[in-house]
């Protein structure tokens, strides 16, 4: 288990609940997170039976492990992934997978080398709401698909965070190895701000934010009702506020983005505060985030909460032998369990992780450059614009570059 920390403790308590798998091993830099997590899973599996550890290269030179899971900072998501892949161990991964689309290029090649099996942590691919809602668009009951809106909270609770003092140096604490918890990211001075849970996710050295960390659940369902896990969007143009630099927080907040595929749909992509007004003329309930298909014959949305349609006939509809069905999950963390067995395919796979946050990233670039941007998804470049293509890559600080 790499990274325990609150959403790190939650899905170590997922996986520890399912009979099929041991913990052996827990890694994080902050020692009293790691020995926490240490005495929840031996009362779970018995004293002796879980090994700490600050540094991820002593558990990836194990060979008794099978596989990982990584809830760690966005930054780290990649690189551990990398590296599980390269000492032969598959991997559930958390979303989004990171703040470079060159450093997921280079995880997918590793993941294709080794033969590893990966899981996303894009759950709501095993909820059963978002199964039938897709299925229904698959299965052309709405008709044929014309546009899509997907939406989700930003993170602006980080946007009172910007306060020059969250940039002024302190002494590290002791309870953390801090040049570890950095990583591949740029070489900075240690403030609390910048290693609490929401520094992780709004500073742009770790993160482009709830764009991407968010954003990928309502991204995937829209892909996955799309048939797109293997493409995406050929155009993005939009807006959306940068906080003023002073404090650490710089990713994009409140954004409003209209991305177009090769066939004509259009994929609104919006934070729930631009998204609220529009949602609210055809849904008869508001839920913070969500995905909705809008057919020639009809629409339908879907959330965490449940279903809503143009025509309630449209939720009572049963598949037939005839229609195409997707597979049906156990649970997300079982189905990489199952997995790892079988070695078939994951819901949430490789390829559909980066077709989505393709999407993240990309409209994080429009809105830095105030320009449309066209990209290319067979070779994976923005068109015509070398500052725009420059923004893909990021640079990854010695001794923890993959």
């Amino acid at each position: 288990m790499f990274g325990v920390g609150t959403r790190g403790c939650g899905v170590t308590r997922s996986f520890a609940a399912q009979p099929d798998a041991q913990f052996v091993a827990v890694c994080d830099p902050f020692r009293s997170r790691r020995e926490a997590a240490r005495q929840f899973l031996e009362a779970h599996q018995g004293p002796g039976s879980v090994s700490v550890h600050a540094d991820y290269r002593d558990v990836m030179a194990r060979d008794d492990i099978d596989a990982i899971v990584c809830c760690s900072c966005d930054h780290w998501h990649i690189p551990l992934a990398y590296h599980a892949a390269e000492s032969r161990k598959d991997m559930y991964v958390e979303k989004p997978l990171g703040p470079s689309l060159a450093w997921a290029k280079k995880l997918r090649e590793a993941v294709a080398r080794n033969e590893r099996v990966f899981q996303y942590g894009t759950q709501q691919r095993s909820g059963s709401q978002f199964r039938y809602a897709v299925e229904l668009v698959r299965n052309g009951y709405l008709g044929e698909i014309e546009r899509v809106d997907a939406w989700c909270i930003d993170g602006r609770r980080a946007a009172e965070w910007l306060d020059p003092r969250s940039r002024i140096p302190e002494p590290q604490p002791k309870d953390l190895e801090y040049d570890i918890w950095l990583g591949p990211a740029p070489e900075a001075p240690y403030n609390h701000y910048r290693v609490h849970r929401e520094g992780s996710f709004h500073t742009y050295d770790y993160s482009i934010g709830f764009l991407g960390g968010w954003g990928a659940h309502p991204l995937d369902i829209a892909q996955w009702g799309l048939r797109t896990d293997d493409t995406g969007p050929i155009r993005y143009e939009g807006r959306g506020k940068v906080p003023a630099s002073g404090g650490l927080f710089t990713t994009v907040l409140a954004w409003d983005v209209r991305a177009t595929y090769r066939s004509g749909v259009e994929l609104h992509f919006m934070t729930d505060e631009v998204a609220e007004p529009i949602v609210k003329k055809y849904r008869k309930r508001w839920c913070d985030h969500g995905t909705t298909f809008f057919g020639s014959e009809g629409w339908i949305s879907v959330d965490r909460h449940g279903l809503e349609a143009s025509d309630p006939r449209l939720l009572s509809i049963e598949l037939t032998d005839r229609d195409e069905r997707l597979p049906r999950s156990k649970g997300h963390d079982q189905n990489f369990l199952d997995s790892v067995r079988s070695r078939k395919p994951t819901l949430s796979h490789l390829e559909a992780a980066i077709r989505s946050d393709t999407i993240s990233h990309l409209s994080d670039i429009t809105i830095r450059t105030g320009r449309a941007i066209r990209w290319d998804p067979c070779e994976e470049r923005i068109l015509d614009d070398d500052d725009a293509n420059a923004m893909l890559s990021r640079p990854m600080r010695a001794p923890f570059a993959i």
